[in-house]
Order: structure tokens, then sequence, then C-alpha cells
């Protein structure tokens, strides 16, 4: 497929398109209400603050918790934001392809941090407003939350394909000949 794939001149846009996608994923991620949900309605929660079915909003931001997985999610956002750019131009010239591998790197530094954010944010939510101690009431991780996930798994692939790319170097400059999988006896 990855071989296939680069013999098309207009599919190297795939990437930077993937990209694009994270990057609306992540600012859904970091901008959305529902990261987690009681199935009563009594409790709703961001990244950035819980609020209750009362009116009242706490800011998750007093917690160092808070502030890390904030930070993080923010970080890789960022480095996202940054490798988009630089993949235009990476894609666009024959000079340009050795900076693949380090968008490839940077991807991964990106996606450790939004596991780190998506890892931390449940687990010290979790221990310090002890949700599994009430019983009578489930909490559920939401749509907010999981465009988080699905922007880090993009980053996650795309790191893959990026550090992977100036190994067909020649395929995507269409300078490659061609291969015959097929020969006659």
């Amino acid at each position: 497929m990855l071989g296939c794939g680069l013999a098309c001149g207009r599919c190297r846009w795939i990437l930077p398109l993937l990209l694009f996608c994270a990057i609306v994923f992540d600012i859904i991620a970091l901008a959305g209400r529902g990261w987690l949900k009681s199935d009563n309605d009594s409790q709703e929660s961001s990244l950035w603050s819980r609020c209750t079915s009362l009116g009242t909003c706490d800011s998750l931001m007093e917690y160092e918790w808070g502030k890390a997985a904030a930070a993080m999610l923010f970080c890789g956002f960022i480095i996202l934001v940054i490798c988009f750019i630089l993949s235009f131009f990476a894609l666009c010239g024959s000079q340009m392809l050795v900076f693949l591998r380090m968008i490839g790197g940077l991807l991964a530094l990106a996606a450790v941090f939004q596991i780190i954010c998506l890892i931390i944010y449940p687990v010290k939510y979790n221990q310090t407003f002890q949700l599994s101690g009430n019983t009578g009431v489930t909490y559920i991780y939401t749509w907010a939350y999981g465009f988080g996930w699905a922007a880090t798994i993009i980053l996650t692939g795309c790191a893959f394909f990026f550090c992977c790319l100036p190994n067909y170097a020649d395929d995507l400059l269409g300078n490659a000949k061609p291969r015959y999988f097929y020969t006659s006896p």
C-alpha cells in the first residue's frame, strides 16, 4: 500500500490532510464540554472545569494534575500545528525530504504528550472526586474525550508514515523504475 500510494503524485497530500483532521479533533477536545458526564446528568466535566446540575462550576486548574493534563494536550496540539505547516514544505520539493523524519519524530513526541494527558485526566479525576465511591451513579467519558483519543491515534499513525517516507524518496518523487511482480519464464 505504501509503495502504491506514493506512486501517485496527488496521494502525498493524504498525510497533511490527516494532520488537519487531527488538528480539528484536538480543537474539539480542547474546547469540548463533554469529557465526563454522569448518567443522571448531575455532573458534567471538561478538560477545564467541573459543573454540577445545580449550576456551580469549579475550575480544574486549581489542581496540579488539571494543569498538567491541559498543558500536555495543549503542547501536543502546538507541536501538531507546527508539523502540519512543516509537512507542506517537506512534501513540496525534493530538497525538503530530509525533514520528513524530523516531522515524524515531532509527531511521535506530540502523541506521547497527548497519551499522557488522556491517561492523567481520568486517573487523577477519579482519585480527586472519588467517583468509584458513588455506587448509584455511572460516569461516562464522552465525545470530547473520544476526539482526543482519535487525534492521538492519527498522530501515531502519521508519525510512523513520516518516519518511513524517506525510504521511498524515489517513489515519492517519481524517479523509481517500475517493478514487476510477475516475470514470464
